[in-house]
């Protein structure tokens, strides 16, 4: 197969990201969208902005729901950019028509993750690996059988000649996805968007395929988007790794760095997800509790601060981490005093929308010092919950309680050592805050 040129000296960045934010609209009821009233939207990709490197592996990492595929298909054009901008080679993308992307998108390939489901099972292989350059309008038909037959023996399906007339249905999971890969190289592209490439085959031919993608980065000058919620698999293959959570990066730098000393908690608990082998090992699996938030209401200030063992004053506490809180109270106490405790609370689901202050009113027949004293007594029971250094002042008013929690913060990127990190731990700014706001704190509590 024909290797690609190597790269003009002017630039090292192939593709550049500023401020990208990729939302999708949710349509809601019927009468939302009759009276023209907005349902929200889920905001997959949230102000990323990262460089990707000519010839390196970047990977993605981050659980589900971390917006780790919209990015990539947002680079590729397959879904559209929100706002911001996304620059391949110097050229603005965000703004092309279907047909100018058309032609960049020999530039730029994707694998998928699942190989059973992105090949046509009534075409044979020859054809699905030729079907690129015919619709590209690339070479006469010999010469594009001569390059399939390259192609596959490059991606090892040699000899070609044994699996040119073969079905999908006719191979194996590792042998499909060598397809795929020949598929999504025989234009000769700059840029492959790997998303999930491995997840769906056997342990057995996990590592065969990423070095096979090892090999065709270093023969053809390919530059990889690699997309994983592997950790295992990153350090084995990736030169760089961004961390994502919630369609932000957390974390992103030199493999060799987030490995060795992670800063983010999040990543610090990814690591820690890794399985090990050795069953003496004793490293603690004290991952954070929970899932993914709802990406169409985001956590207020630090969207991992609910999961976060560290989370402080700042980090942007709010209304449904107290209903979060009693909830999980409630399930592991007896029906009487549970029954108890919520005729005291009242209905809560005030507490589903987020705000940083709020008035609760008391269940019926009950005041708002009772409730008030219920909280208290909820924090003596667990007075290290991360939940309280959030909690400025708990006021009962006849029979209402006012809650009121510090006004959340948003992490920035911050340089740590090789890595970037958005966390309020290394930003001595919000450290300052967060001591001013627990001096705050002390006074109203002196007060009442």
């Amino acid at each position: 197969m024909q290797r690609k040129p190597d790269a003009p000296a002017r630039s090292d960045v192939l593709v550049s990201i500023r401020g990208l934010k990729t939302y999708y609209s949710l349509r809601g009821s019927f009468l939302d969208r009759l009276v023209g009233r907005e349902a929200g939207s889920v905001k997959a990709v949230d102000d990323v902005s990262l460089e990707l490197r000519r010839g390196e592996v970047l990977g993605l990492v981050g659980e589900s729901g971390s917006g780790k595929t919209t990015l990539g298909r947002t680079i590729l054009g397959l879904v559209s950019a929100t706002e911001g901008s996304i620059e391949f080679e110097g050229r603005e993308i965000t703004k092309l028509s279907e047909r100018e992307f058309r032609a960049l998108r020999r530039e730029m390939q994707i694998v998928f993750q699942d190989p059973h489901a992105s090949l046509n099972p009534a075409m044979t292989i020859g054809q699905l690996v030729e079907h690129p350059l015919q619709i590209h309008g690339v070479g006469t038909r010999t010469e594009r059988r001569i390059r399939v037959a390259e192609t596959l023996s490059t991606v090892g399906l040699d000899p070609p000649e044994q699996f040119m007339d073969k079905y999908a249905s006719d191979l194996s999971g590792g042998q499909k996805q060598r397809v795929v890969i020949a598929r999504a190289i025989i234009l000769n592209p700059a840029l492959l968007v790997a998303d999930e490439p491995v997840s769906m085959l056997d342990m057995s031919v996990r590592a065969k395929i990423l070095e096979l993608m090892l090999y065709l980065k270093r023969e053809l000058n390919l530059t990889y988007l690699y997309i994983t919620h592997d950790l295992a698999t990153a350090k084995f293959f990736c030169d760089r790794i961004a961390i994502l959570y919630l369609g932000r990066i957390v974390e992103i730098g030199p493999s060799e760095a987030i490995y060795a000393d992670p800063k983010h908690p999040y990543t610090k608990a990814l690591l820690r997800a890794i399985p090990d082998p050795d069953p003496h090992s004793s490293v603690p699996r004290d991952l954070p509790p929970g899932e993914v938030p709802d990406a169409a209401r985001p956590p207020l200030g630090c969207t991992f601060h609910p999961r976060c063992p560290m989370a402080f004053e700042v980090c942007g506490w709010e209304t449904r981490d107290l209903r979060d809180l009693l909830e999980a109270r409630w399930a592991l106490q007896a029906q009487e005093r549970y029954e108890a405790e919520q005729a005291v609370m009242g209905d809560l689901t005030t507490l589903e929308a987020p705000a940083p202050r709020i008035r609760l009113h008391a269940g019926r027949g009950r005041t708002g010092a009772e409730m008030a004293a219920l909280l208290e007594a909820v924090r003596d029971d667990a007075p290290d919950a991360r939940f309280w250094t959030g909690v400025k002042r708990i006021v009962a008013d006849g029979d209402h309680v006012e809650i009121e929690w510090f006004d959340p913060i948003p992490p920035r990127p911050l340089e740590a050592g090789p890595t970037t990190v958005e966390c309020h731990l290394f930003d001595d700014d919000a450290l300052a805050e967060a001591e001013r706001r627990r001096g705050q704190r002390a006074s109203l509590d002196a007060v009442s």
